[in-house]
């Protein structure tokens, strides 16, 4: 049970430290980057 719990909490640490913040940054950095290929496609936006 215990061995259960350390490796539970390991899990917890790697996602919430490691995956989630580069997981944000790619969503991020690809919206940006296809807001940016539309752009060079179909021109700025006109107001």
């Amino acid at each position: 049970m215990q061995v259960e719990k350390r490796r539970e909490l390991a899990v917890f640490i790697f996602l919430t430290f490691i995956v989630a913040p580069i997981l944000s940054v790619l969503i991020v950095a690809g919206y940006g980057f296809a807001v940016w290929m539309v752009q060079l496609i179909a021109g700025p936006p006109s107001v």
